[in-house]
């Protein structure tokens, strides 16, 4: 049993209401202050660790004078390697399968996934002009936070929506192949010796 992945799915689908609006409040609060303020995160960061290191500072040479209270007890942070190995595993994994991905495209094997795949770069550069980063990001976050309750809520019209669409995106492609691409000349799949 996979017991972060029940709890992030917990979380996505609203199953606890303080959480998941507690996550998306959070979510919401870092994008105004960074978006809506103008906040830097490598300012924010920097004053977060000018003030921490401060306080500890202060407390710690306050305490021998003070006598009444002990100097901080800071615990030494210690990461295990193999958690380390693990993380970059699956990030190589990840990064190997969208490179096979493009690489699958590239060479020409699937004109289906090759118009999905320039149709989806077109539609995110477009995305892209019209807004920055973190705000993509926490568009995307939020659609990831309102999706899949709304896709539990509603899934027989989500599917029978998607079904039908899924028929008309067909007979398009149908028309598309027949008119254009059909016509458009193929070469010798194989190379053939040349006597």
């Amino acid at each position: 049993m996979n017991v972060n992945g029940d709890a992030a799915a917990d979380v996505f689908l609203w199953r606890n209401k303080k959480i998941s609006a507690t996550v998306l409040g959070a979510a919401t609060a870092i994008w105004i202050l960074f978006e809506l303020l103008g906040y830097h995160l490598l300012t924010l960061v920097c004053h977060l660790l000018i003030f921490s290191l401060s306080v500890l500072f202060l407390w710690a040479n306050a305490s021998s004078f003070i006598n009444k209270s002990s100097p901080p007890q800071i615990p030494e942070v210690t990461l295990p390697e193999n958690m380390i190995m693990e993380i970059v595993s699956a990030f190589v994994s990840e990064l190997r399968r969208g490179l096979k991905l493009l690489h699958d495209v590239a060479t020409g094997k699937d004109v289906k996934q090759f118009l999905a795949v320039i149709a989806g770069l077109w539609i995110l550069s477009i995305v892209g002009k019209s807004c920055d980063f973190l705000t993509l990001f926490y568009i995307n976050f939020v659609l990831l936070h309102t999706i899949p309750v709304l896709y539990e809520k509603y899934e027989d019209h989500v599917d029978a929506f998607a079904e039908r669409a899924m028929g008309e995106a067909k007979k398009h492609y149908g028309v598309v192949n027949e008119r254009y691409i059909s016509k458009i000349p193929m070469g010798p799949l194989k190379n053939k010796k040349a006597d």
